[in-house]
């Protein structure tokens, strides 16, 4: 007999009645009933019931074991009776007799449960991770987190892509967030970057003649931690195709993406065919670039029904700045007063002045507003909606670039609150269409919007000819129920396009060359038209898990400031790597 077991704790059945078996796991829980000890007993596979006689020779050994000790069993295997099988376990059928049970290793008193699923703080969870990744509802995540990456390899490999590793130490990029850098011993005084993307390697394995490149991709970027994203690192997979249009990425991607959310949803519809909605719509439709169409309200511009009307405090805004614009959020069931009021005081609690609204009952508009817009104006905005007696609407006011964030919550939030967005699906869509380029306000300066080696629209006559703000890119996203999973783009394969784009984002030629100056030498030697997108792992592993946080997902996360509490990261590093470094450290004062 093998030294540890002859099965799993998941893989007894039926047909094993009689047999001498082997078990090694954990105790998962101690249960005694009037003499006889119920021992369950817990592996990677499953669980499986094992009975203590008191005159079983392992009696003696059983009524000294603690949840989570490691011990190795002995025993038969018999079935259990109609009234005791347990059909919530592949095992319930059976049980083990134990004739004799030896500890392989104790455990001290838990810092946290196994059994169950009780809500522990953040910080004991981290620093025990080992113990909290043995609860079953995050293995299973885990597990399914592998069975995802697995899918996706297959359908990668079937779609016609192979697997390439690109490095981990290279140059600092402007990729939109801050690199983690890697001091050299051998250099003094430069550093490497941990990549926040593969982005410029997967561009020269397409010129390198490729073709087509999957990675599943760390990624590294020195950023504030979120709910649906992990500070420090995370996996994204990442693809690149060679002679291929936008729509090309498009109809290769959305089978995989559509493929995996069918095998791993739980049943839960999944769109058939991505919309595309352009960045300019999405933002004054939905008031995001990531919209959730699960919630089927869209925002629409009534601004002309308040120009000159009576109702002054909007009319003014419109007479003062020609850009103003009145935003309505149509509401269709919300016609009440109180939750109106609701919504109003929500807004309020925003950090904003208000939420006005009208709403509509006995054929018409009720409210302050509707008392000073007038019959005729109400009525006009009523129809534009599409709205009737029991509805109402939300009117958001100001410049689109400023008020879209919170007209977007407003939308999402009436939604919700009126249960009119559908919670058991998966809605994707593709954004298309956004800038090249933005303002940067903290700077003064133009700087790139998204992703700064894409193709512009246009090529190289629209970076000449047009003011930069207006030029649009060959740049999207594929989002999911209002979360983004990736960002993508039609690369740039020419070097002047190159040079006139970072130019207009204050890169002289000087700069770029030393920068990008490895991309920019492969561009001079015949590239190919490409493109890719890469969407994120973790975020589509929560989607399919059904969780709201990425802790839940990870094996090994860090906490919200960036801390490794199990393995103590960050860390201080002794004066001697310091010196081997050449680096002396300039600490803040601490303050009084």
């Amino acid at each position: 007999m093998h030294d540890y077991r002859t099965h799993t704790c998941g893989e007894l059945r039926g047909d094993d009645v009689g047999k001498t078996i082997r078990l090694s796991g954990w105790v998962h829980r101690l249960r005694d009933h009037g003499g006889l000890l119920f021992i369950d007993l817990r592996d990677h596979y499953g669980i499986t019931q094992v009975v203590a006689d008191p005159k079983s020779p392992a009696f003696a050994r059983a009524e000294t074991l603690k949840p989570e000790w490691v011990v190795r069993v002995d025993g038969e295997v018999v079935a259990r009776s109609k009234e005791t099988a347990n059909p919530n376990l592949p095992t319930g059928g059976v049980e083990v007799r134990a004739s004799a049970i030896e500890v392989l290793s104790e455990a001290k008193e838990l810092p946290l449960p196994v059994f169950g699923e009780p809500d522990y703080p953040e910080e004991t969870r981290l620093k025990y991770r080992f113990l909290d990744l043995r609860r079953d509802s995050l293995h299973r995540n885990i597990m399914k987190r592998q069975d995802i990456i697995w899918s996706l390899r297959k359908r990668m490999r079937d779609a016609g892509f192979f697997e390439f590793q690109t490095p981990i130490l290279t140059a600092s990029s402007p990729e939109g967030a801050r690199d983690y850098l890697v001091p050299s011993r051998i250099h003094p005084g430069k550093f490497y970057a941990l990549p926040q993307a593969p982005q410029q390697f997967k561009q020269l394995i397409m010129i390198a003649g490729f073709d087509r490149y999957f990675q599943i991709a760390p990624c590294f970027r020195d950023e504030d931690a979120r709910a649906d994203r992990s500070p420090g690192e995370f996996y994204q997979l990442d693809l690149e195709m060679s002679f291929v249009t936008q729509d090309d990425v498009f109809e290769t991607v959305e089978p995989i993406l559509r493929g995996l959310f069918e095998e791993f949803g739980g049943g839960k519809p999944v769109t058939q065919n991505f919309p595309r909605i352009p960045y300019a719509e999405a933002m004054r439709k939905y008031g995001t670039d990531k919209p959730d169409l699960r919630n089927p309200i869209e925002m629409q511009d009534v601004t002309e029904h308040f120009r000159g009307s009576g109702f002054r405090v909007f009319a003014s805004m419109i007479e003062m700045d020609a850009n103003t614009r009145i935003w309505a959020i149509p509401a269709k069931g919300g016609g009440s007063r109180a939750f109106c009021d609701r919504m109003n005081s929500w807004a309020q609690g925003e950090g904003q002045p208000g939420l006005g609204y009208i709403f509509f009952r006995e054929g018409e508009g009720a409210g302050p507003i509707a008392k000073n817009l007038g019959p005729e104006r109400t009525e006009a905005v009523r129809q534009q909606l599409g709205l009737g007696d029991g509805d109402a609407v939300f009117f958001v006011a100001g410049l689109p670039n400023e008020m879209a964030p919170f007209a977007g919550q407003a939308r999402v939030k009436v939604g919700n609150e009126l249960g009119l967005t559908a919670k058991d699906r998966f809605e994707f869509c593709w954004i298309v269409d956004f800038p090249m380029y933005e303002w940067n306000e903290e700077e003064g300066r133009i700087d790139f919007s998204h992703n700064p080696f894409s193709m512009p629209q246009g090529g190289l006559e629209s970076l000449t000819t047009k003011d930069p703000l207006d030029i649009l890119a060959y740049q999207y996203d594929v989002v999911c129920n209002g979360v983004e999973l990736s960002s993508g783009a039609i690369r740039n394969h020419k070097p002047e396009i190159m040079e006139k784009a970072f130019a207009i984002a204050g890169y002289p030629k000087e700069e770029l060359e030393k920068r990008f100056g490895g991309m920019l030498r492969a561009l001079q030697y015949g590239a190919p038209p490409h493109g890719g997108i890469a969407p994120g792992i973790d975020r589509m592993v929560m989607m399919l898990c059904g969780e709201d946080n990425l802790r839940q997902v990870v094996m090994f996360p860090m906490n919200q400031q960036a801390e490794d509490l199990l393995m103590g990261a960050p860390s201080e590093v002794t004066p001697k790597q310091l010196r081997e470094l050449h680096i002396k450290l300039d600490l803040p004062k601490a303050k009084p």
